[in-house]
């Protein structure tokens, strides 16, 4: 069973019985419903629309923002995920041309991996095309309710983050 199934639901769970749940409960299963339905529209659409996928995605954007590349080191960081799972992202973006992968000029254990002119213009296409998906499915607020949204998010986030501090004792 995939992620948004699942949220889905535990959210007409709460749904069924709101007395059950308090609303920060049932706000958060709406926010993950949300999120999983997006990621999982945009996943489908990279790979009917590009024959891609949305880690590999995520990796040419990382490229986009450094034109003179990276190593594996500060893609894993900025993207979040091990050395070990970007191997196999990066070498297949290298056998269609997206990628160039050269030893680093300070550090030759360290790779420099780049978009090639290809790659980037690839990447720009599906970048265009994300964002008419996005915006199509934002299309049901107007600009007040995404400007309140944005807002209303905002303040979530500060608030996630100062329990998170607390929780690590920072």
């Amino acid at each position: 069973m995939n992620d948004s199934v699942v949220a889905l639901d535990a959210e007409a769970k709460a749904l069924e019985a709101p007395a059950d749940h308090k609303d920060e409960l049932r706000l958060w299963l709406r926010l993950l419903t949300c999120a999983n339905l997006v990621e999982a529209t945009v996943r489908r659409r990279l790979r009917d629309s590009f024959d891609e996928t949305l880690p590999r995605f995520d990796l040419m954007a990382q490229l986009d923002r450094a034109p003179d590349g990276m190593t594996l080191s500060e893609l894993a960081q900025r993207m979040m995920v091990s050395n070990g799972n970007l191997t196999a992202l990066v070498e297949r973006l290298v056998e269609v041309g997206h990628l160039t992968r050269a030893p680093s000029p300070s550090d030759r254990r360290a790779q420099i991996v780049a978009l090639t002119p290809g790659g980037r213009r690839a990447f720009r296409k599906m970048a265009g095309a994300h964002e008419d998906w996005i915006a199509d499915m934002m299309s049901g607020l107007n600009a007040k309710d995404q400007a309140d949204l944005m807002r209303a998010l905002g303040k979530l986030k500060s608030s996630t983050r100062r329990a998170a501090e607390k929780d690590s004792g920072t």
